[in-house]
């Protein structure tokens, strides 16, 4: 099973409400996705053809973060980013998702077996290496291509502050109870085709668990026990409502020193939930609605879930687009 994030082209968009300057200049972090009934979540927004040309070659190993991670080449020249562990299911499943309502991913896959020549003993992930360098379960991310990252952007300072694209994707953090979201975990990509920056959520590993972090062996990613548990909506105001995502740690969580640093700084996220217009929280529901039960499955299918995983992650989303639907 392959599952594909590339970043998606950019062509014949709409004039965003909080753009400054000319149609081509224009920052964008929303487009229009058509038809969305009749999108392929099981390949996303790289297609079938974007998927990566075997065999791999290993270039270098990449430390930052918390997940391991190291940068191949294949027989076409291309370069992929290969992420191992907890993040690999959840963000691919998640970057479909993300993708079908119109917003911005990269193209990435889910491999279940990746043979990559010249492999070295990893720093991270030997655990997720057999003999012959054979990785297991490997998200394979493609960087952008007629794009260049010009640096990360942040929440709560942005062009499209107030507008209804950029609400939309607070709610899809909530829907999908992507907890970890820092502003390293997005990028401004700048298309060399046309000049527009691309405002992207580039690391959704964290979602499909716990609506905050846990301290313990995946840290409530994707959990789907947890998910299931786990409330969607908090509040509903007159206007406005509050998601329960992302949510802080618990007192109880935080009995080593090293988490009250994390917790001080999660915090200071939990309004990305909160205080949402109920007009613009709607609009991505509907948006939501259109897709058909079977491409929310494959979604979760291309992500290497097993059927009964695929069904009840799928319930999930149904459930939460459902009380979209209803505020």
């Amino acid at each position: 099973v392959l599952c594909l994030v590339v970043l998606s082209a950019v062509s014949g968009l709409a004039q965003n409400k909080q753009a400054k300057t000319t149609q081509s200049e224009s920052p964008i972090i929303w487009t229009d996705p058509g038809d969305i009934s009749s999108r392929n979540l099981f390949y996303g927004a790289g297609g079938e053809k974007g998927q990566p040309h075997p065999p791999v070659t290993f270039e270098k190993e990449d430390t930052k973060g918390t997940n391991p991670k190291f940068d191949v080449r294949d027989q076409e020249g291309e370069k992929w980013k290969v992420k191992l562990g907890v993040e690999a299911r959840p963000e691919t499943a998640a970057t479909r998702l993300l993708w079908a309502v119109g917003y911005f991913t990269e193209y990435d896959y889910l491999l279940p077996e990746l043979r990559v020549k010249s492999l070295p003993h990893l720093q991270r992930g030997q655990n997720f290496v057999n003999a012959g360098g054979m990785v297991k379960e490997a998200r394979v991310k493609r960087h952008p291509q007629h794009a260049e990252k010009q640096d990360i952007w942040q929440w709560k300072k942005n062009p499209f502050i107030g507008t209804r694209e950029f609400n939309g994707l607070r709610v899809m953090m909530s829907l999908m109870n992507n907890w970890d979201v820092k502003d390293e975990n997005n990028a401004v990509y700048k298309d060399d085709r046309t000049g527009r920056d691309i405002y992207v959520v580039t690391d959704v590993g964290a979602s499909f668990g716990s609506i905050g972090y846990r301290l313990g062996p995946g840290r409530g990613k994707g959990s789907l026990d947890l998910y299931k548990k786990s409330k969607f909506i908090s509040h509903i105001h007159k206007n406005t409502v509050d998601f329960t995502s992302p949510a802080r740690s618990t007192v109880i969580r935080l009995l080593g020193i090293f988490s009250i640093p994390n917790f001080v700084s999660r915090m200071h996220l939990r309004w990305i939930g909160r205080n949402i217009p109920i007009e613009d929280a709607k609009w991505v529901g509907g948006l939501l609605a259109q897709l058909k039960p079977a491409q929310i499955q494959d979604a979760f299918r291309a992500a290497g879930y097993s059927d009964k995983d695929v069904m009840s992650y799928s319930e999930v989303v149904e459930k939460r687009i459902a009380e979209l639907g209803r505020l």
